[in-house]
C-alpha cells in the first residue's frame, strides 16, 4: 500500500479484524461480521524508514488504526477501512512547507496610505464646524 512517495507497506504488516457491525440491519446485522478494523504496528515495522517511523510514532503512538462499518459487506468496509488508514498514515508524514514572508508592493503600500487618508478626510468632514 503506497502512503507516500517514498514509503510503502506491505499488506502483510497490516492486521485485519472483523466483527460484527453495530446499529440497524435487521437479520443480516445479526449473522455477518461485516464492521473491519485494520491495524498497522508502527513500532514493529520493518517496510519503514527510520525518518517515517520516527515521524508517525511522533504523531500517531505506537499503533494506527481504522475502522469501517459504513456499507453491508465485508469487502466494501476491508477497502474502506485499508484507504482511512492509508489516509491516517499520509497525513501524519506530510511536512508543512517552509513559509518564505513576503513584503507588501510599492503599489500596494500606495493604495493602503490612500485609503488612510480618504478615510481621515471622511472623518475630519464629520467633525462640527469650530467656532471662533
Amino acid at each position: 500500500m503506497q502512503i507516500a512517495e517514498r514509503v510503502v507497506v506491505p499488506l502483510s504488516e497490516i492486521e485485519l479484524r472483523t466483527s460484527r457491525s453495530s446499529g440497524p440491519g435487521g437479520q443480516h446485522a445479526n449473522v455477518t461480521a461485516s464492521r473491519v478494523e485494520a491495524c498497522f504496528d508502527i513500532e514493529s515495522s520493518q517496510a519503514l524508514p527510520d525518518w517515517a517511523r520516527d515521524r508517525l510514532l511522533e504523531r500517531l503512538g505506537p499503533r494506527a488504526s481504522a475502522v469501517a462499518q459504513d456499507e453491508r459487506g465485508q469487502l466494501r468496509n476491508r477497502a474502506i477501512a485499508l484507504e482511512r488508514l492509508r489516509l491516517r498514515l499520509a497525513d501524519a508524514l506530510y511536512v508543512k512547507p517552509h513559509r518564505r514572508p513576503t513584503r507588501p508592493s510599492a503599489a500596494g503600500r500606495e493604495r493602503r496610505l490612500a485609503s488612510k487618508r480618504s478615510q481621515a478626510e471622511r472623518k475630519l468632514g464629520r467633525r462640527s464646524p469650530e467656532i471662533e
